[in-house]
């Protein structure tokens, strides 16, 4: 797949932290929301041209800071960390859908291979593999049929590596498991069924390797699960959340990311806001409220944070991306 590259160019970039703290608003781009820890930068805009989004599914970023997100066009668009978009390609198929989970693979580098683009091809049931510069690697796909054994799969979500370079697929609908893989591609295990009881998922949407642990954003259960993955098959280690809009609680967590200094930021679909935790779960601050505004969130679907500490955040129904600081 051959990638696009364009020019550095700003798509609609408006920076609005000097704007506030002037407290004024002007029609040249600086935006008072009147919104509580409003965000720094906002970029992007429906439309399918260079730059835009339609309804953007899943965001990841690399060592340098550049973002990778792609949306329900089937494109996968490379930004650096203001915006500025820097090269783009397409997925091979989007008839059926379009893909709904990003990871980096930086683990499986270390038996020599360059890091690699991992791509939730939902609708086609695969994992997908590119280069970062859009190459895509088609004798690593792990899948590609509908089906219940071991290696076949339902609606794909989100595809991550472990140090040992093993691969780890979450699924939902007809099944709703995560199955691994070694770093050759070959099964090793699964675990999960449909279900709310401890070690079941009901769409496991977003996956986070940290360590040993894998952390899986239980969505349609309101809930994040932790699992000890030193073992051939994970062992359960506990359950964060529960239904509700109340601190700790989660409405359809849909992504996670571990920050630098090892808290963890949940970003949910309905309750539109990032919730900050200890990494024991104590719960420290919340960002974001429903809106179309700078500083609200309309069904956002996944956050990263770069390496100044700064959360790039989806905001998927507003066809943008917010930058915010870290929420305290």
């Amino acid at each position: 797949m051959k990638t696009t590259t364009l020019p550095k160019r700003v798509y609609r970039r408006e920076f609005l932290s000097g704007c506030l703290a002037a407290g004024v608003a002007m029609s040249s781009g600086c935006v008072a929301t009147g919104v509580a820890g409003a965000p720094e930068l906002v970029w992007g805009s429906r439309g399918v041209g260079p730059g835009r989004f339609v309804k953007p599914r899943a965001i990841t970023i690399d060592q340098s800071d550049q973002l990778y997100i792609v949306d329900t066009t089937g494109r996968i668009q490379v930004f650096d960390r203001d915006g500025n978009l820097l090269r783009w390609w397409s997925t091979p198929l989007t008839k059926n859908g379009r893909p709904t989970g990003l990871a980096l693979d930086t683990n499986r580098p270390s038996s020599g291979r360059d890091v690699r683009l991992l791509v939730a091809d939902t609708h086609y049931y695969r994992m997908l593999d590119y280069s970062l510069d859009g190459e895509l690697h088609d004798e690593d796909q792990i899948g590609g049929t509908a089906g219940h054994q071991p290696g076949e799969f339902a609606f794909v979500t989100d595809a991550v590596t472990d140090r040992h370079g093993c691969v780890y697929i979450g699924e939902y609908n007809a099944s709703d498991r995560i199955q691994k893989f070694d770093a050759d591609g070959q099964f090793i295990t699964q675990w999960g069924a449909t279900g709310n009881a401890p070690g079941e998922f009901l769409r496991p949407q977003s996956l986070v390797v940290s360590g040993d642990v894998l952390w899986v954003c239980d969505s349609c259960n309101h809930r994040i699960q932790r699992f000890d993955i030193r073992e051939e098959t994970p062992r359960l280690i506990d359950i964060w959340g529960g239904p509700g809009t109340q601190n700790g609680q989660f409405y359809y967590p849909y992504d996670m990311v571990i920050a630098n200094d090892q808290t963890v930021l949940v970003i949910e679909y309905k309750n539109n806001r990032i919730q900050r935790f200890e990494p024991d779960g104590t719960w420290i601050a919340n960002w974001g409220t429903a809106g179309f505004e700078p500083g609200m969130l309309n069904q956002p679907w996944g956050l990263v944070v770069d390496s100044q500490d700064r959360v790039h955040v989806l905001d998927s129904n507003n066809h943008r991306v917010q930058r915010i600081a870290m929420p305290t």
